[in-house]
């Protein structure tokens, strides 16, 4: 019988999609065994330095960086220190192994992940990582040699790999607060249920401000019959955009309260739970959410991304039935309406959309992993 985790290592970084699963993950290792020791390792500059400090972890570095594709200069420079980096960072790799003697070592994600979990099963110490994206990205695809198990999302993310052995489906987790309300509380709670459906959308940080000018488009068709309730999260910098926007086209927000413009959604997991149709882009974590939660989507996948992996996402959910994909160079506020409301005023093509995502979805994610790596466990 599988032991408790004792001593186990999480290493992640570069975006909160690889951290945040990581930090689920140790909450529920912890809650299962409260003598736990947990240490997380990441990239010395990355987005993981502040947020796994800020939710309790214990964090120590490796130097490790990208490699950029360019030859200018300053990319030629930033090139040769991650070469200096890669041969710097096996060694600091081992020693904090030697030091934390953890029983696994989970990653999920990123380059920060890779001399951790290289060194680690070098080491012959239990190995995972856990892929949040439809298909592996490029330190998945050069761990799956040596990691013992490589998480996926969905099933259909086996195909992707050489050793599909190695493969477990696990989700990826999602939030326990996304799942306190039920859909109609969810609804009450933000004053959105005299039966227009609800659309939420937003955008990343990564071509935001393009999206969000299509967005002022879409609410300004919305903005005379008010046929949906909207909420839209449009970034600090968006906010003030979209706005003039709107009242460059003569939109009053004040007179058409169905419509929300909002710096930012601080109240993500009731407005997630509320929501008929979100229209965002297709990062993991999104994805992970849409699915946990049955909500069908209309996707605009970001293009600006390495790999391509959004548009990947996004395909992965169009091709299950549970999403609508536009790619950014067709798209605009009018399409973006149109498509939207050829879903909602849809009855029957809704409930499919909504039973395709929930097919897809897997709310005990972190269990599955947690049970994933306790298996692996000498």
């Amino acid at each position: 019988m599988p032991r408790p985790m004792q001593r186990v290592i999480f290493t992640c970084g570069g975006t909160a999609g690889h951290v945040n699963p990581a930090i689920a993950l140790a909450q529920l290792a912890l809650e299962k065994n409260p003598q736990a020791q947990v240490l997380f390792v990441g990239a010395e500059r990355g987005l993981e330095k502040d947020l796994v400090p800020k939710a309790g972890y214990d964090f120590q570095t490796v130097h490790i960086s990208s490699f950029h594709r360019s030859f200018k200069p300053a990319e030629i420079k930033h090139n040769l220190i991650s070469v200096g980096n890669l041969i710097r960072a096996p060694g600091e790799a081992r020693a904090i192994l030697r030091a934390f003697r953890p029983d696994a070592v989970v990653g999920t994600g990123g380059y920060a992940s890779y001399p951790l979990v290289k060194a680690a099963a070098k080491m012959r110490i239990p190995t995972a990582v856990h892929e949040s994206n439809a298909v592996p990205g490029l330190t998945t695809q050069m761990l799956e040699t040596y990691a013992d198990r490589i998480m996926v999302g969905f099933e259909s993310c086996r195909k992707h790999y050489r050793r599909p052995e190695k493969v477990v489906v696990t989700g990826t987790p999602v939030r326990g607060d996304f799942f306190s309300l039920t859909k109609p509380e969810a609804k009450r709670v933000l004053g959105v249920d005299d039966g227009r459906p609800l659309i939420v959308s937003f955008w990343g940080s990564l071509g935001a401000s393009g999206m969000n000018r299509q967005m002022a488009d879409f609410l300004a068709l919305e903005a005379g019959k008010q046929p949906f309730h909207h909420i839209h999260g449009a970034g600090k910098p968006g906010f003030p955009m979209v706005r003039e926007l709107l009242r460059e086209k003569g939109v009053d927000l004040e007179a058409s309260p169905a419509l929300q413009l909002r710096e930012y959604i601080y109240d993500m997991a009731p407005v997630m739970r509320a929501a008929d149709l979100v229209i965002c882009r297709a990062g993991a974590s999104t994805i992970s959410e849409l699915t946990a939660l049955g909500t069908p989507a209309l996707v605009v996948p970001s293009p600006y991304v390495t790999n391509n992996h959004q548009e990947k996402n996004a395909r992965a959910l169009e091709e299950a039935g549970g999403a609508a994909v536009l790619l950014e160079p067709s798209c605009s506020g009018q399409a973006l309406f149109q498509a939207a409301c050829g879903i909602l005023h849809d009855e029957s093509r809704l409930r499919s959309m909504e039973e395709a995502m929930a097919r897809l979805g897997i709310r005990d994610a972190a269990e599955r992993i947690y049970q994933t790596v306790e298996a692996i466990q000498k």
